[in-house]
């Protein structure tokens, strides 16, 4: 140490701790001039002595004047080393950067401007120090003092061009230091951040591309900057990576897709669709490398096609089709599975555009990969059976579709079926507001003929009577209204000489039973009109509530309808078909006179002619025989036509009838008594009960909505 104060005067070192700038820079001039000297005959001893001296008893000396002389110092003795200055790096450079960190501002400043120097001197030589010197540009980058700021600005745009020029920089040692400080908020430290991507980017020799994986997140984060310069530069930066992407015949998709489904739920609107639009961007590109990501790509894409901004939806959509269009084979790494496990939890998204997207891919996997959809049935199905209640009338048809296509095996149907009543079971609602329009569409998809035979099979033994009974009604009601259930209807219609006619009408007769009205319906359609007088001759008083006149009058009105045109017709011929007309006046006579379904039915018999009848068929009628519908006479215990022995059926309908008077009644006492009660415990507010729906006059029942019951 006393070396260097032999080599240097003493007035110099005083002046190089001096107040004023004029006399440190004189110092310093002083110094330069006698590192020369030394440098000439390669006295390198006492360089060292010099540059230690300048070290230890100025940059690391408390007073501030010191360690700003110190400073100007070391940059000077690089100066007077000049070509020699590399040897002597290791003991300038540290104490420099050391003081970028100094709580005094001055000194910050002037160690900004000595490095500035030394740079300028040693250039590509003090690359070995890039990563300290990055790490205090990042930090001198946000300084407080502007001055010191600025002093930062020159000596990064050095440093850059030293960077851009030098074959020695280490990307991979850099990439590290960059990747740590990708998500700091601060402003000009994300500008800084940014620069330096942009310039590195630049440099044919270094390859960014490659490593933007470690730090692409950083720059989406920046998209969400509340400086607009920001967002300008984090963009830039990406639509550069990205076009590079396009033109580069190896790209790591992997591990980017990760960030971009990320980023593509972000809250801000920009992010989102750049985020969306670099998904579109590597599902087009990407090929077999994206495969094992489709599932995440998914989950991203699915909730933006009901993004608020019509250029995210956009987007999507487009990005969806082409996800569609790719035809991935599970040895290949497709992950059905986990495309389920996205597409169901998309099932449960608050946008209607979402729901559909996720049931149409759903669709296209049954499709492609029916075994392997079928493998997951049990993770998805119930949720499948719940969008059934959806509020939106396409995302019921659609998975009505879904639900079709898995029940082409005769298993899977059945679940379905059995599935689908209890989910009316449980949800009232759902059986009143999409009941025909989901059994209609499953009709339509699957088969009317096996939709009908599988629910009566059901239906024939549920133990729910009242749930039974309003489910017939429903399945009757829309038997004899829908367009797609008129096939069969014409099946039915010919029950009496048809076989595939007889064995409908009796698979559907045994649940059926369930609704004596429906029974009704039902042999009035197969024009078993001999058998619908039985039945209507066999209700006894209990029979005949509100809930029956309510489905009486529906009746009286279908009848009017073109879909009765050939029972109205027959009445033409009232000799033949005499039990169609004693059926008729048997509803007529269960009738309210006052209702408007009992002027209805009298005025069309009225117009029945009487001419046909003779006088030899109204004594046979007078006297208690009966005709079959041909006209002939027939004792009704031995009716039989086309094989079905009706007496046999009608016992078993009157059985069913008897379980549901005895379930009535068990139900009446058990509210009587409960109300006894409630008398009992609190008489001050007994208050009557309320009316049911059902129990108001036919002719104000509320009109429901299309695809509705009305039961």
């Amino acid at each position: 140490m006393s070396d260097g104060f032999t080599v240097i005067p003493a007035a110099v070192l005083r002046n190089l701790s001096d107040k004023l700038y004029e006399k440190r820079k004189n110092a310093a001039l002083e110094v330069e001039g006698i590192v020369k000297q030394l440098t000439v005959p390669g006295d390198h001893d006492k360089v060292n002595a010099v540059i230690n001296l300048l070290t230890h008893e100025f940059t690391y000396s408390p007073q501030a004047n010191h360690r700003k002389g110190g400073l100007i110092g070391l940059a000077a003795a690089t100066v007077g080393l000049s070509s020699e200055a590399a040897q002597h790096l290791e003991q300038i450079v540290p104490p420099v950067i050391n003081s970028f960190s100094d709580q005094d501002s001055r000194v910050r400043y002037y160690a900004c401007e000595a490095l500035y120097n030394i740079a300028k001197v040693v250039r590509g030589d003090f690359i070995v120090f890039f990563n300290q010197i990055f790490d205090a540009l990042c930090k001198l980058s946000a300084d407080s003092d502007p001055n010191v700021q600025s002093a930062a600005h020159l000596l990064d745009r050095l440093v850059k061009d030293i960077v851009t020029e030098s074959d020695q920089f280490s990307i991979e040692e850099f990439i590290p230091l960059l990747r740590e400080r990708m998500n700091v908020l601060n402003p000009y430290v994300r500008q800084f951040l940014v620069g330096w991507i942009t310039v590195l980017d630049s440099v044919p020799d270094i390859d960014m591309l490659g490593f933007l994986p470690d730090f692409l997140d950083g720059l989406f984060n920046m998209l969400s900057d509340s400086s607009h310069e920001i967002r300008q530069q984090a963009d830039s930066a990406l639509s550069e990576f990205l076009q590079e992407i396009k033109n580069s015949p190896s790209v790591d998709y992997g591990r980017m897709a990760e960030i971009l489904v990320q980023r593509a739920s972000s809250p801000d609107e920009f992010t989102r669709w750049t985020a969306i639009t670099w998904i579109n961007e590597f599902v087009k590109l990407g090929g077999d490398q994206l495969v094992p990501y489709y599932a995440d790509i998914l989950g991203a894409i699915l909730p933006c096609i009901a993004d608020k901004e019509e250029k995210i939806r956009v987007v999507a959509r487009e990005t969806n089709d082409e996800l569609l269009a790719i035809k991935a084979d599970p040895a290949e790494g497709f992950d059905v599975g986990a495309i389920l496990s996205i597409v169901k939890k998309q099932l449960s998204s608050e946008h209607e555009a979402t729901r559909i997207e996720a049931l149409n891919w759903i669709s296209t996997l049954l499709n492609r990969h029916r075994t392997e959809v079928l493998s997951f049935l049990n993770d998805i199905f119930d949720t499948l059976l719940k969008v059934l209640s959806d509020p939106s009338d396409q995302v019921v048809l659609l998975v009505l579709e879904v639900h079709a296509c898995i029940a082409e095996d005769q298993y899977n149907f059945r679940q379905l079926v059995i599935f689908l009543v209890h989910k009316f079971r449980t949800d009232g609602v759902l059986l009143e507001k999409r009941g025909a329009l989901i059994i209609r569409r499953l009709c339509v998809l699957i088969d009317a003929e096996r939709v009908y035979r599988e629910l009566s099979t059901i239906l024939e033994g549920e133990a729910d009577l009242d749930f039974a009974s309003t489910m017939v009604q429903a399945l009757n009601l829309i038997l004899l209204t829908s367009s797609e259930l008129s096939d069969l209807r014409n099946l039915l219609k010919h029950s009496l000489v048809n076989t595939a006619g007889k064995d409908l009408f009796l698979s559907l007769y045994a649940s059926w039973a369930h609704s004596s009205m429906a029974i009704i319906s039902l042999c009035l359609l197969a024009q078993a009109y001999q058998h619908a007088s039985s039945v209507i001759q066999s209700l006894t008083e209990e029979d005949i509530n509100v809930r029956f006149l309510v489905q009486l009058d529906k009746l009286i009105h279908l009848l009017e309808t073109p879909i009765f045109a050939y029972l109205r017709l027959q009445l033409l011929e009232p000799g033949r078909y005499i039990w169609l007309l004693k059926a008729l006046y048997g509803l007529l006579m269960l009738l309210p006179q006052q209702s408007a379904a009992f002027k209805i039915l009298r005025t069309r018999l009225k117009t029945v002619p009487a001419y046909s009848f003779d006088k030899e068929q109204l004594k046979r009628t007078s006297s208690g025989m009966h005709f079959s519908d041909d006209g002939n006479m027939n004792d009704d215990s031995k009716n039989m036509h086309n094989g079905i022995n009706f007496a046999s059926w009608l016992q078993r309908f009157e059985q069913m009838q008897q379980q549901h008077r005895v379930h009535f009644k068990s139900q009446a006492h058990n509210s009587s008594t409960s109300s006894k009660v409630k008398e009992v415990q609190k008489p001050e507010e007994f208050r009557g009960p309320p009316v049911p729906e059902l129990s108001r006059p036919p002719s104000r029942l509320s009109r429901k909505g299309p695809g509705q019951l009305q039961l």
